[in-house]
């Protein structure tokens, strides 16, 4: 037998690449496409699927942490994923960004199958856990452009790449600066910037905003409204305000099961009451109100120095508004006071989750399962 050290040596393998490519360097993200790749990119609509998600399902043992979860997010919207804490919106997360298998369904980021070709879906994508994964005894700068060596940022194109997330994260004074001497908020610009530093066409966001002063919430929430103008956004949270302030779609998970999936706009109107305030200078009677088409039940709400309040309830489908109006001016009521009441979105959230909560088959993740605070 030949000595081991005679033997003669054998190639290193290459590094691993996409399906189709073998050999040589790991493709490079350029954050431009050239070619035929900015034809087909000038041909999509602004309508393009950027993230599919199809039958999505997690199982822990017994436990159904996620169950049967669809939909898609279209270019350019910012989504906001609604949920009580266990309720699956980490699962969901950590499966769209591929550091999660799913037990079944599959994930299509920007038209590539996530689970058949990861290393190309995730160049498209980019992803800040609830816990940014910060190396604190490096500067912004440093990090920054190991971040953008991860993604195979071109190296001609790396430093000029870490000046734009700087520059839209608002860390351009803070570059030589050791992440660990920065404050919360600003360790998380550094983290959403390490998330775009290869300009991808997807942004992945596991609560923001967390543990941030008021002042910080409201930097990273301009922030996220900035990215959307270039990217498509998904983040979670459990901040109400933060999706009316931030997003142009929502969809609400609660026990593994979406539960909702609406624009603003329908959620705004899930946010109609049914019901309005009416204040007149003289009592017309409850006969009279309830006389007005569309109105269904009438509260009186007592007399006060500005005169007479109602409660008025009615079928949000025929809103009496306008023809209260018309007849406080006819039949000289006195109109002081025509105010919608509207229940406000912890109140929605709140009911869409207690319909759902006596729903078998889905339930809290056990602890250790790798749900963490979702």
């Amino acid at each position: 037998m030949e000595p081991l050290s005679q033997q003669p040596a054998q190639p290193a393998a290459p590094p691993p690449g996409p399906v189709g490519r073998t050999g040589g360097e790991p493709p490079e993200v350029t954050g431009k496409e050239t070619g035929k790749e900015a034809g087909q990119e000038a041909a999509k609509g602004a309508g393009e699927v950027l993230i599919r998600a199809e039958g999505l399902s997690r199982l822990y043992g017994p436990v159904r942490a996620l169950d049967g979860v669809s939909f898609e997010l279209r270019r350019g919207e910012v989504l906001g994923l609604l949920g009580p804490n266990g309720a699956g919106k980490t699962t969901t997360l950590e499966i769209l960004s591929g550091n999660l298998a799913p037990t079944t369904g599959g994930v299509w980021i920007d038209g590539v199958d996530l689970l058949e070709r990861p290393l190309e879906a995730k160049a498209r994508l980019g992803y800040l856990p609830d816990q940014p994964p910060l190396y604190r005894e490096l500067t912004v700068d440093e990090f920054l452009h190991f971040c953008a060596r991860l993604h195979r940022v071109p190296r001609g194109r790396r430093r000029e790449a870490v000046a734009q997330a700087k520059e839209r994260c608002g860390l351009a004074g803070v570059g030589r600066r050791l992440i660990g001497n920065l404050s919360k908020g600003y360790r998380q610009r550094v983290g959403i910037a390490q998330a775009i530093v290869h300009n991808p066409r997807v942004v992945i966001l596991d609560e923001p905003t967390v543990g941030l002063d008021p002042l910080q919430m409201r930097e990273i929430r301009q922030l996220i409204r900035e990215l959307a103008a270039e990217h498509t956004v998904l983040l979670s949270t459990h901040i109400l305000p933060e999706v009316q302030a931030v997003c142009s779609r929502v969809q609400i998970i609660h026990r593994g099961r979406l539960v909702v999936d609406e624009d603003i706009e329908g959620l705004a109107r899930r946010m109609r009451s049914g019901s309005l305030i009416l204040g007149l200078r003289r009592d017309p009677g409850r006969e009279a109100l309830l006389a007005v088409p569309g109105v269904e039940g009438a509260e009186p709400l007592g007399e006060g120095p500005a005169g007479w309040r109602w409660r008025l309830h009615f079928d949000p489908e025929r809103d009496p508004a306008e023809e209260l109006a018309r007849r406080a001016v006819e039949q000289g009521w006195g109109l002081r006071e025509l105010t919608p009441e509207r229940l406000s979105l912890e109140e929605v959230f709140v009911e869409l989750t207690q319909q759902e909560g006596g729903q078998e088959g889905a339930g809290p993740v056990p602890e250790g399962a790798g749900e963490g605070r979702a």
